[in-house]
C-alpha cells in the first residue's frame, strides 16, 4: 500500500527529496517496502497542485524548474489547483505531509499550524523547520501522541547527519550527562578563516560569496540557530522543558582575529560550542565561544563541517560528525524519517 505525501513548501530541500525519492523508489521498496508516492505540492511562492491518484515526481519537478510554479503541472483527471497549505493538509489524502516552509524562527510559524493541523486531521509530519521543535516541542509531541501519528525533525539539528536518532537508537541503555557541539557550519568556517589569518569581516564575506552565510547573517553570527538547534537536544535527548530564550547565547561578533591567533599560539582553539548539560535532573544549556585544547576532538573540526559529542555514562564520550546543512543532505534528514515512519505504520498494522 502506498504512503501518501503533501510536500508543504517546494523549495530546495522539498525538491531534493522528491528527487531521492525518484531516484531510489526500486531500492525503497525492495529493502523497506515503502512506496512513496507524492499527491500535493502546496508552496505560497510555487503555487499548488494535488492528485488523489498520485503526480508524476519527474514531472512535477521539471514543471517546476522551467516554469517556477508547480500550476504549469499538465492537468489531468482529477488534478486541483489553488489549493491553500491548509486546505491542502485538511482536505487531501496524504498519509503524511512534509512540512518544508520559509518559516519564522523566533514564532515557528507557519510551521506550528502546519504541524497541529495535520495532527488534529490524522496526519503525520516530518519537517526540517527547527521552530516547531524548539518553541513547541511539548504541545506537538503530545498531540501527536493523542492522535496516533509520526512525528519526524531529525534534520533540524544537523541536516542528514543523525544527531537525534542515533543517541536514542544506538546509544540506548545509557545516561547522556552532557552534550556538546559544533552546531553552526557558518560560524566554524568563519572561525576556522580566522585561525588561518582572516580578518572577522574577510571571513565573514567568503563565507556569504560560499554560500555559507546568508546576506544578513545575525541568526547565524550571534548564535541563534545554534540556540534553536540546543533547545531541541535539551528537550527531546534529556527531557528538558526549555525554551529557546532560557539557553544562554552569546555570538562570535566580538572575537578579534588576534584572539583567535593568540588562542592557536597558546596550543588552543576558539569554537562556538553548544552544551546541554542534566545535573541531577536539572537540564541546563548554553551557546557561546569557548577556548579548548587544540588536541580536544572538537577542536579538529574546521570548516562548515558540524560535530556532536555525548559523554555517557555507560560508553564514555562518543563523537558524531557531519555535514550540518545542504540539499541533498537535509532532504536525506527527511528521507531518515519517513523510514521510521514506514517501520512504525507496518508493525501497527501486523
Amino acid at each position: 500500500m502506498a504512503t501518501k505525501l503533501a510536500f508543504v513548501g517546494f523549495g530546495g530541500v522539498g525538491q531534493a527529496l522528491a528527487e531521492i525519492i525518484s531516484e531510489r523508489s526500486g531500492e525503497l521498496k525492495q529493502s523497506y517496502g515503502m512506496d512513496l508516492q507524492v499527491v500535493a505540492v502546496s508552496d505560497m511562492m510555487k503555487g499548488s497542485v494535488y492528485r488523489p491518484e498520485g503526480l508524476d515526481i519527474d514531472q512535477l519537478l521539471e514543471t517546476v524548474r522551467k516554469n517556477g510554479t508547480v500550476e504549469q503541472y499538465p492537468d489531468q483527471s482529477g488534478v486541483l489547483k489553488g489549493w491553500s497549505s491548509l486546505e491542502t493538509i485538511e482536505h487531501s489524502n496524504a498519509d503524511v505531509i512534509v512540512e518544508v516552509t520559509f518559516t519564522d524562527v523566533h514564532t515557528g510559524e507557519p510551521a506550528i499550524s502546519h504541524c497541529k493541523a495535520a495532527f488534529q486531521n490524522g496526519k503525520s509530519v516530518v519537517t526540517t523547520n527547527k521552530g516547531p521543535v524548539a518553541l513547541a516541542y511539548r504541545e506537538l509531541s503530545k498531540l501527536a501522541e493523542e492522535q496516533d501519528v509520526f512525528f519526524g525533525f531529525e534534520g533540524t539539528v544537523m541536516s542528514g547527519t543523525p544527531a537525534l536518532r542515533m543517541p536514542v537508537m544506538a546509544l540506548a541503555g545509557n545516561r547522556i550527562k552532557e552534550i556538546k557541539g559544533i552546531l553552526n557550519g557558518t560560524i566554524n568556517y568563519i572561525l576556522t578563516e580566522m585561525e588561518k589569518g582572516s580578518s572577522y569581516e574577510g571571513a565573514l564575506k567568503q563565507a556569504q560569496r560560499l554560500g555559507y552565510a546568508e546576506a544578513d547573517p545575525t541568526n547565524d553570527v550571534e548564535g541563534y540557530d545554534a540556540r534553536y538547534k540546543a533547545a531541541i537536544l535539551a528537550n527531546y535527548l534529556m527531557g528538558a522543558d526549555l525554551h529557546h530564550t532560557e539557553v544562554e547565547c552569546k555570538g562570535i561578533t566580538s572575537l578579534t582575529k588576534e584572539q583567535v591567533q593568540q588562542a592557536v599560539e597558546e596550543g588552543e582553539k576558539w569554537r562556538l560550542l553548544a552544551r546541554v548539560t542534566d545535573e541531577d535532573g536539572a537540564v541546563k544549556a548554553s551557546v557561546k565561544p569557548e577556548r579548548i585544547s587544540a588536541d580536544d576532538p572538537l577542536a579538529g573540526v574546521t570548516g562548515a563541517t558540524n560535530a556532536i559529542v555525548y559523554e555517557c555514562d555507560l560508553a564514555g564520550p562518543i563523537m558524531l560528525t557531519g555535514a550540518g546543512a545542504g540539499l541533498k543532505e537535509t532532504g536525506f534528514s527527511l528521507l531518515i524519517d519517513l523510514i521510521h515512519y514506514a517501520k512504525r505504520h507496518a508493525k501497527a498494522t501486523i
